[in-house]
């Protein structure tokens, strides 16, 4: 792990350059400091994709984290008999590799194919899922689809370890199963769910399967929608390896953070 951040770190700090006034002199690589970054960080495009990214994260966490709560809240209520059948068909989305579940939706997206948008248009109802408008609502209804079920797995897996004697002593006391879910429950898993909000963060800086699958069909998905699309679209079609590495520790940087601030406050959670 170490290896690559280190040659990542040292790839951003150069930069090459043709000599010979760009008349076909060979090019040089030459230590330039932070000028990469400089540069990263006032690019208008990779700036807007943070933008962008930010938008997905607003609607997609909240989306996500709360389904998933719901669905572990009524397995944990649900008769014993189902509870198997339910976690396997929550879970079976998410064993779909991203790329195939972004290509299914990619298909269920567009006119003429799709059974959705034919039934929507049945009904005088034309929607357009590439608009540059539903393209990133339609980004967060592939990843919600796909890690749902992840997260109802953690979530579920934590309420099954809450003791059944505070369950117990909740329903003696007149507790109905509304005011049990979360007002005995829900304080209880709290570090369960302090982890999948932590995965889910950290998964959303990393968007990048779902944008490029739609950029196939959508002209709103530019290639730079986001800051991983605009750090690949530096190394292997502006062929910038040395902005790219800058944009990747960005990033990288940024999901430290991210991850750092969300561990603190499960921390001061766990010892409230």
């Amino acid at each position: 792990m170490v290896a690559p951040v280190i040659y990542s770190v040292v790839l951003s700090v150069f930069a090459t350059r043709k000599s010979g006034l760009g008349f076909g002199g060979a090019p040089e690589t030459g230590f330039v400091g932070i000028e990469n970054y400089v540069t990263v960080l006032a690019s208008e495009s990779f700036l807007a994709g943070f933008g962008r990214l930010a938008v997905y994260i607003l609607l997609y966490l909240p989306s996500m984290i709360g389904g998933a709560l719901v669905f572990a809240l009524l397995l944990d209520s649900a008769a014993a008999l189902l509870k198997r059948t339910f976690q396997l068909l929550l879970f079976l989305p998410h064993a779909v590799p991203g790329v195939i579940a972004a290509l299914i939706w990619t298909y269920l997206y567009t006119p003429g194919v799709s059974p959705f948008v034919k039934a929507l248009e049945s009904g005088g109802i034309t929607v357009n899922f590439f608009s540059a408008e539903l393209v990133l609502p339609a980004m967060v209804n592939i990843a919600v689809w796909e890690w749902t079920g992840f997260n109802v797995i953690i979530l579920f897996t934590a309420l099954q370890a809450v003791s059944r004697e505070v369950l117990e002593a909740a329903r003696v006391d007149g507790a109905g199963a509304l005011r049990t879910a979360f007002s005995i429950k829900l304080p209880l898993v709290a570090p369960a769910l302090g982890v999948s909000v932590l995965f889910t963060s950290i998964g959303s800086l990393q968007l990048f399967t779902e944008p490029s699958i739609l950029a196939t069909a959508s002209s709103a998905v530019t290639p730079t929608y986001v800051p991983n699309m605009w750090a690949y679209d530096a190394a292997f079609n502006r062929l910038d390896l040395h902005q790219a590495a800058a944009a990747s520790i960005i990033i990288a940087i940024i999901a430290g953070a991210v991850s750092f601030f969300i561990t603190r406050i499960n921390s001061k959670g766990a010892g409230a």
